[in-house]
């Protein structure tokens, strides 16, 4: 007999995380998505990102429609993919 597996419910799903803006805090990163939710992140965890002037963390470039986000200034590239998953610099 086979083994049938339940069936989850995905928290990300490519189509909906999309950003449609980035703002920034003293510690913290936000990204707002075009479905309503913001993710939340310390800047620490991105070393560029975390040195970067205020004037550079706020000149972003949003790609793909929305799938990732870029700093030319300072040649940091974020997915939202990424952000959803919750990895850090210090992961192994």
């Amino acid at each position: 007999m086979p083994t049938v597996l339940p069936k989850f419910r995905r928290a990300y799903v490519p189509t909906t995380a999309l950003a449609k803006a980035v703002k920034f805090d003293d510690d913290m990163m936000h990204v707002y998505l075009a479905d309503g939710r913001i993710i939340s992140v310390p800047i620490i965890w991105f070393p560029l990102l975390h040195e970067a002037t205020p004037k550079q963390r706020e000149r972003y470039e949003i790609g793909g429609g929305g799938v990732s986000l870029h700093w030319p200034e300072i040649d940091e590239d974020l997915s939202i993919a990424g952000l959803m998953s919750g990895v850090d610099w210090q992961s192994e």
